[in-house]
């Protein structure tokens, strides 16, 4: 590790590098950087996408330079990496004080393990490896980047517990929640969105990427059972076949809608439903929806994902069932029970996090590393 000494004005420069690109769904990359970039210049290096011909894209989403390779399609693997590696190079070259690379996706690593960083950070959020038809070269990459990294974060105990013998300097950091946005559709006066405004009561509402991790089936025998509850799925369908996601009166499919118009949908449902399917691709999974359902207001039903029994089940936070029978029966409680004790609680917990106080613990480990004391932010104190 290089001599870190710099100006106080100098800014270092945090390049990550992403399986998921800025503009598609609001996850824990975008909430842990746009923090981020309060100390850091912050580059979002996406996978790269297909063009004419070979080039870069840069984006500004507020203090996030998001940057997309341009790759064509007569490139092969081999070039798409040099044309990968020569990006890397030039944003390293043009921080003016010390680099640091955070990696979402072990697949980055052949186009960035050369780079004489000054801190690695490894974001471990998914099981990328339990995910459908994963590359072959995953596994022995992300073994790699653990050697290489200086510190590694894990998004949810259930991951943590999985991957905590496999590096020295591990730290557990779940998903958190923005409450004030969330809390918005507690208040009323929301504009009732146009494509929900006629969707009778009473609503059940998912949101989320609709992928693999969906228990279509459970879905599709849930509404079967009453006809008259409403279910409104929103979020893009990825990595599945349309053609799959069951279609009845009482199921509404509203595609993607963005971060901010959230909890406008939710003000207009009576519960939320986290249907994910018990299989490989969600056993370390920590929803960012649990907390954000809440914070809502919403009671909240899902399956049994570890990281949502513990701590939201068990504390009677969110109601756990597996069958579509039992689900019916876990919204027909919830919808009738007074919610005042259950909100304080609620609430109580909720208090204790923050995407503010999950990046301030990030960066204090990071800080640890690269030898600086660096003074707390108001933002940080008030985390």
């Amino acid at each position: 590790m290089k001599d870190l000494a710099a100006p106080a004005a100098v800014r270092p420069t945090l390049i990550v590098l992403s399986h998921l690109r800025w503009d598609f769904v609001t996850q824990r990359p975008q909430h842990l950087m746009t923090r981020a970039a309060r100390d850091y210049d912050v580059r979002f290096v996406e996978e790269p996408i297909d063009g004419p011909e070979c080039s870069v894209e840069t984006l500004r989403r507020g203090d996030i330079c998001v940057v997309r390779p341009v790759v064509t399609a007569s490139m092969d693997a081999a070039a798409r990496n040099e044309h990968q590696r020569d990006l890397i190079d030039s944003l390293a070259a043009a921080a003016a004080g010390p680099v640091i690379l955070w990696f979402y996706t072990p697949m980055a690593l052949p186009f960035a393990r050369h780079v004489a960083a000054d801190l690695i950070v490894f974001d471990k959020m998914d099981e990328l490896s339990a995910f459908r038809n994963p590359p072959p070269e995953l596994l022995a990459l992300e073994q790699e980047l653990l050697e290489l990294a200086d510190v590694v974060f894990t998004g949810g105990p259930a991951m943590h517990e999985a991957a905590a013998d496999r590096h020295a300097n591990i730290h557990c950091f779940p998903s958190s929640i923005d409450a004030p946005h969330f809390a918005a559709a507690r208040e009323g006066g929301l504009p009732e969105p146009a494509d929900q405004a006629k969707i009778p009561q009473p609503r059940i509402g998912f949101f989320g990427v609709i992928d693999e991790r969906f228990d279509i089936d459970l879905l599709r025998d849930t509404a079967a059972l009453d006809p008259d509850i409403q279910y409104v799925m929103i979020g893009p369908v990825v990595k599945i076949d349309t053609a799959t996601l069951p279609q009845a009166a009482n199921i509404h499919w509203l595609g993607g809608k963005s971060y901010a118009e959230l909890p406008a949908y939710l003000a207009g449902w009576k519960a939320g439903w986290m249907p994910f399917a018990i299989n490989d691709a969600t056993r370390f999974i920590s929803p960012t929806k649990t907390p954000e359902f809440l914070a809502a207001g919403l009671p909240v039903v899902s399956t049994a994902i570890r990281d949502v029994v513990r701590p939201y089940g068990e504390a009677g936070l969110v109601e756990i069932a597996a069958t579509p029978e039992d689900t019916l029966a876990a919204f027909v409680r919830v919808l009738g029970r007074p919610r005042g004790d259950w909100l304080a609680r609620v609430d109580a917990l909720l208090a204790t996090g923050s995407w503010d106080r999950t990046w301030a613990g990030m960066k204090a480990e990071m800080d640890k590393i690269m030898g600086e004391a660096a003074p707390a932010t108001p933002e940080r104190e008030a985390a």
